[in-house]
């Protein structure tokens, strides 16, 4: 058994920046590269990446060996990221702490050989050094090489698809390190190379390879079908060798390595080999497929200008701390590549020694003939994984990712408008899907955050989440025959009565008035109006102040402020607001015994609770409009504050008309404040289709659908989604038994989208349920207790809560 320090046999020289100047003579380049989200890519997108890759590499050097090497580690999530500070916060940091999934790591070398003729022998010391390498660093083909490099990297990185980022002297001195102690952690070891395994630590290694061009059954491509999210009706796709990536979900690298050649060298060596396996192919028949490949390979070339020869070689080293477990694992791998019609090669002994040694990247020239495949360049490519982990962005709301659901941080404000120019949100469910949970997780999060929040609600839904924050928040609630205590003419004082707060009110007023056509001579009138009121009562400011002031001086008001009737109708105003005033129908709505406009101006949480009214068109008009000026009070006030209006039920609320304008003057307010509004339907049918929903969809960039059995043609259709968004809102599917229940959902940034899971704590469950039995439980606890924390506690764990309660 051979054994190998790596302190005695490094195999780095010096590093200057990215730069590795190897003990071997070899020069390399270092990058890190950020691949697109698993499931986030279609059909073209695979073929568009393909394309990307193959023309940054096809005028490489001659000679240059590109390595590409993605590692896969199993590791226990590391809750850091997740703030824990309240008790919701702390529930979801303590869920999801430790939960197993497969990290990848990718990166990419672009290695200098010291013998550009790359014609290693069978088996040689790849640690051995070599003097010239000492003298490389002034090498003018050594400047030549990085200037190429840089060409193809600077290519890359503009297609925003893929990014590669140069790497670190400590990173490149680390990822060396960790590959020969063998992933090894808290501790340092040897290698020992046996006939039968490599044993690294407590660590067994395996290798299985694509070493010839033999190995190829059938053709390949950029990607494949996605048996397990496609269906009848739509198909889903992945990336050709992904079943060797993320989904292998063992701790493995997938090494890809090719060799650069000159492909008018290459042309003359394989006309010279169909010459040889032409006379001897009666002699058996891997000869005559041999031929037919070689055959195939050079028509390749002659049709094909941009054609570039390679050697190539792909290999996967897997590791495990049991030796059994290997074989299940080298057997998995073997039925991935049978899928893909590719029959690989198990090395052992000295080989599979060989094969280990030289997937370091300082090492990757080390390969023979007996090691390479020959193809071109295009063909090589299709072996590519080009998708990664879901990405978590520094801030944002927490969703969990697909494929091991844990938490995905995602910036759905975007303060930097990266990805989006307005923030506004919709939620797209039928009922029963969860909607409301989906916005209570989005909400609360954002609050969290210190974001205001005003919610407009039909339906009930966010009192209880409300109540986890007794201090901060305030529920107003319609009651028939009661005011929402909103006075929307009370100021404290001269310096209130702002241009802004004027037109404010004139535009409250004219509303009121149900003016279709509100001129700007209109709105002047009313202005002077508004400022001749204000002029001549100094205080107890109401609508029935203003509605007795006018009636006072309705004989003299036109004359004294030179306005025309036609412009104010004093007869109009006094007989429409008479509803309002003195006994009329509605006056309970604006009936003043103290203005509760002071409660919330220092309250981040309101929700105003309209169920009550949301069949009467007339006062749910003036509530929105009420709520309107409160908003305008308070809300808007501070513009360096970000705020957040939400509309829930909102299909309810389009029943009665100007209500959809009135959303649409949110939407043209919000530009100049620093907010968002959000929207919640059960289907985007419920907007209607005209001008005003068209400004409305178009202003909303944040999309989240949940599952809809009805289908989403009409989702796609208005809001103009690619087929791919289509498709992986078909492949949504919840999973609500078992002991990880989720939900999935469709989320859509500006243009990027993917499928995201809901999986929450039983803490945050029982906060965000809003209606059945078990919210009824907790609520009668919450009566107990007059705490919603205490109550979720116990209704969680009702023994332990009693016992410590005695």
């Amino acid at each position: 058994m051979q054994k190998i320090n790596l302190n005695t046999y490094h195999p780095i020289l010096d590093i200057q920046n990215h730069t590795v100047f190897a003990t071997n003579g070899n020069v390399v380049l270092c990058y890190r590269t950020e691949l697109p989200e698993v499931y986030s890519l279609s059909e073209s997108d695979f073929d568009e990446l393909h394309g990307l890759w193959f023309q940054a590499f096809k005028s490489l050097p001659t000679g240059t060996v590109v390595h590409k090497q993605d590692i896969y580690q199993k590791l226990g999530y590391d809750a850091k990221v997740l703030t824990h500070t309240t008790f919701l916060e702390k529930a979801t940091h303590d869920h999801f702490k430790g939960r197993e999934y497969l990290d990848h790591q990718s990166y990419l070398f672009f290695i200098l050989p010291l013998d550009k003729t790359l014609n290693a022998s069978k088996y040689i010391n790849p640690f051995k050094k070599t003097e010239k390498g000492l003298h490389r660093k002034l090498d003018m083909q050594v400047a030549g090489f990085m200037t190429s490099v840089n060409d193809a990297v600077s290519y890359l990185n503009h297609s925003r698809k893929i990014q590669l980022t140069p790497l670190t002297p400590n990173t490149i001195i680390g990822l060396t390190e960790v590959y020969f102690n063998g992933f090894n952690k808290g501790f340092d070891t040897d290698i020992l190379l046996g006939k039968k395994h490599i044993e690294i630590g407590d660590h067994f290694f395996d290798a299985i390879t694509v070493n010839n061009e033999g190995c190829f059954g059938g053709p390949v491509q950029s990607g494949k079908t996605n048996e397990k999210f496609t269906s009848d009706d739509f198909t889903f796709h992945q990336g050709f060798i992904d079943g060797l990536g993320l989904n292998l979900d063992e701790n493995h690298i997938v090494n890809h390595i090719l060799y650069l050649d000159d492909k008018h060298i290459w042309r003359k060596r394989l006309d010279k080999k169909i010459e040889e396996l032409a006379k001897s192919s009666n002699f058996g028949t891997q000869n005559k497929v041999v031929l037919k490949k070689i055959q195939h390979i050079v028509d390749q070339i002659n049709q094909d200008d941009s054609a570039r020869i390679i050697r190539g070689h792909l290999n996967i080293i897997f590791w495990h701390t049991e030796l059994e477990p290997l074989k299940r694992i080298a057997t998995r791998i073997n039925a991935e590549f049978k899928e893909l019609d590719i029959v690989p090669y198990y090395p052992k002994g000295e080989e599979r020694k060989h094969y280990f040694l030289n997937s370091c990247p300082c090492h990757a020239t080390h390969f023979s003939n007996e090691d390479l495949y020959v193809t071109d360049l295009k063909h090589a490519l299709c072996l590519y994984i080009n998708n990664t982990n879901y990405k978590s962005d520094a801030q944002g709301i927490i969703f969990n990712d697909r494929q091991y659901n844990i938490p995905v941080i995602k910036d759905v404000w975007d303060a930097q408008k990266k990805r989006i120019k307005a923030r506004n949100f919709a939620i797209f469910a039928p009922t029963g899907e969860g909607k409301s949970f989906l916005a209570n997780n989005i909400l609360r999060q954002y609050f969290e955050q210190q974001v205001r929040l005003v919610i407009i609600d039909l339906g009930g839904s966010y009192a209880k989440f409300a109540k986890l924050y007794p201090d901060t928040h305030i529920v107003l609630r319609y009651e028939q025959g009661k005011n929402l205590g909103i006075n929307p003419f009370y100021i404290s004082g001269e310096g209130d009565l702002t241009p802004e707060r004027l037109e404010d009110l004139t535009v409250f007023l004219l509303e009121l008035l149900a003016e279709t056509v509100t001129t700007k001579a209109r709105q002047v009138a009313m202005k002077k109006v508004l400022l001749y009121y204000y002029g001549h009562v100094r205080e107890g400011h109401s609508l029935v102040s203003l509605y007795r002031f006018i009636d006072s001086h309705k004989d003299t008001l036109i004359q004294e402020l030179q306005i025309r009737e036609a412009h104010f109708s004093v007869y109009d105003f006094l007989h429409i607001l008479s509803e309002y005033v003195d006994g009329g129908l509605y006056s309970f709505l604006f009936h003043v015994d103290e203005d509760q406009t002071y409660k919330i101006e220092d309250k981040r949480l309101i929700v105003f609770e309209l169920d009550e009214v949301k069949d009467n068109k007339e006062i749910l008009s003036v509530m929105l409009k009420l709520i309107k000026s409160a908003i305008q009070r308070t809300i808007w006030r501070n513009r360096s504050e970000r705020g957040i209006i939400l509309f829930d039920e909102f299909a309810k609320q389009l029943k009665f008309p100007n209500v959809l304008e009135s959303v649409e003057f949110y939407y043209q307010a919000i530009r100049k404040q620093n907010g968002a509004i959000g929207i919640v339907l059960q289907s985007i049918n419920q907007l209607p289709e005209n001008s005003t929903s068209v400004s409305i969809l178009e202003n909303t960039q944040v999309i989240y659908s949940l599952r809809n059995e009805k289908g989403y043609d009409e989702l796609q259709k208005r809001l103009n989604l690619s087929s791919h968004d289509l498709n992986q809102l078909k492949s949504i599917r919840n999973n609500l038994i078992g002991e990880r229940k989720y939900t999935e959902i469709f989320i859509k940034i500006g243009k990027e989208s993917n499928i995201f899971r809901l999986e929450v704590p039983p803490e945050v469950y029982a906060a965000y349920l809003t209606d059945g039995t078990e919210n009824e439980v907790i609520m009668a606890l919450y009566n107990e207790y007059d705490s919603m924390e205490q109550a979720i506690r116990t209704f969680i764990n009702p023994k332990k809560q009693k016992h410590e309660n005695n």
